[in-house]
């Protein structure tokens, strides 16, 4: 796939973040001084200051969890039309010492997309979202603004057998994703045996997993709840012998399947009928209305009963909560750990997603500390040295950089566990292309200072 990625590399000398109206004015002018391709009855740049509707708005329409809904105040937004608008909002923040945050479709845990503590103003690429498929050379051209939903549209216009390997929530950013969730690759058919204390871990290693508290089938009461949503590329009839030879246990029958085409399972998994227009893969729903908090994990060895016993335990006591086990294994178990950026690929059985929602804000603390309290329950059975972390689900719990320059000690707290052995090498490359550290947030990757010791 061939991705206008809009990334700029500057190289930038290191700015006071200070913000004044004499400031913001100052900023308005040069942006609107070095615009290129642009057609002045269309507004780009909205001002914190006008306290308009348009800003709000604008604002809003990205922000996917209500914990950040009244964090984010940035200087300006812009909403760039072209690659040269996106230049010089880059080049003017740069100019008048304001922090930079790009978001495409904002669906980043910790709203770092649209959240700053120091001043700052967001590049919205939502206007930039143009799709090209060649079904002929096999590619596509996606700007940066689009949504996967979107993606899937346009391909699936253009053909009915070819697909692509993204998220299932159709409102995720192209822009994002594609920097960060396309670094793993696509498991597929993994033989392995049964362990002695783990015959159901080793089904999660097969099929996605997904765990959460449900009314109890007898008693009236509550129970935990494990269902399992595979997808096979392939008839039911290769799909059944697979099945029951290695998993009996789940006497799985065709009338348990649905054959679908890719499409289709597109919008089976974003929760849409499969019978349905593809045109609700277009849509971009307004303000979500849940608050929510999420951490992962990696798996290497099977669970103890003991264990698993007691994180059933604690998932009753926050019925929001559930959690969902991605299978590891493959393909991605032949790439090597260095050989992208993402590290975490044979030596785990599968990864965690703990995520618990709430809809009231006064409940806010309560399900934080619930969440952090399972999440150090769940030590002893994870990953150790580092306690390993999937950065596309960021946890600012981990570790943040400092507001200025971090040191490569401090950021590895967080980098190490993202990164692992790959973080150094990042910090490296970063160092090189964005010497002064322009590009950061709470957990960017931070430079090496000019002198000392690497």
């Amino acid at each position: 796939m061939g991705v206008s990625s809009l990334l700029f590399i500057l190289i930038v000398s290191t700015c006071a973040l200070t913000s004044s109206s004499s400031q913001d004015e100052s900023f308005q002018q040069c942006f609107s001084s070095d615009l290129q391709h642009s057609n002045s009855s269309l507004k780009l740049i909205f001002s914190r200051d006008e306290n308009t509707s348009a800003y709000s708005s604008i604002l809003q329409s990205s922000i996917r969890n209500l914990r950040f809904l009244n964090s984010s105040a940035p200087l300006f937004i812009i909403t760039p039309l072209h690659e040269s608008h996106v230049r010089a909002a880059v080049i003017c923040s740069k100019k008048h010492g304001v922090q930079v945050r790009i978001r495409s479709g904002g669906h980043d845990y910790e709203g770092i997309s649209y959240v700053s503590h120091v001043p700052f103003i967001i590049i919205d690429l939502a206007n930039l979202r143009s799709i090209s498929v060649d079904i002929e050379n096999e590619n596509a051209w996606v700007e940066s603004g689009a949504t996967i939903g979107e993606l899937y549209y346009y391909i699936a216009n253009k053909s009915n057998v070819y697909g692509f390997p993204a998220g299932s929530c159709p409102t995720v950013g192209v822009g994002g994703h594609l920097s960060v969730d396309l670094t793993e690759t696509p498991w597929e058919k993994i033989s392995f045996g049964p362990s002695e204390e783990g015959e159901g871990q080793a089904s999660a290693s097969f099929l996605p997993g997904k765990l959460g508290v449900a009314d109890a089938p007898t008693n009236g009461g509550k129970t935990v709840q494990v269902s399992f949503d595979g997808l096979f590329l392939g008839p039911v009839e290769k799909l059944l012998p697979l099945m029951r030879g290695s998993f009996p246990e789940f006497g799985l029958e065709s009338n348990n399947c649905t054959e679908m085409s890719w499409i289709e399972s597109v919008l089976y998994f974003a929760g849409f009928s499969t019978n349905g227009p593809l045109e609700v893969l277009l849509d971009r729903p307004p303000l979500t209305d849940i608050f929510f908090k999420a951490k992962s994990d990696y798996v290497k060895e099977p669970i103890s009963k003991t264990g698993l016993e007691g994180l059933w335990k604690r998932l009753m006591e926050d019925e929001s909560s559930y959690l969902i086990l991605t299978p590891y294994g493959g393909k991605m178990s032949d790439i090597s750990d260095s050989e992208t950026p993402f590290p975490h690929r044979s030596v785990n059985l599968y990864k965690i997603q703990y995520s618990v929602s709430w809809s009231v804000d006064k409940e806010t603390e309560e399900h934080m500390r619930w969440m952090r309290s399972l999440y150090a329950y769940m030590k002893p059975y994870v990953s150790k040295s580092p306690r390993e972390a999937y950065m596309n689900y960021n946890d600012l719990d981990l570790g943040v950089n400092n507001n200025g320059n971090t040191s490569y000690a401090q950021a590895s707290i967080w980098g190490l566990k993202y990164f692992k052995n790959n973080f150094k090498r990042l910090v490296h490359v970063k160092t090189v292309v964005d010497p002064a550290n322009f590009f950061k947030n709470e957990q960017s990757i931070p430079v090496f200072p000019s002198q000392g010791k690497r």
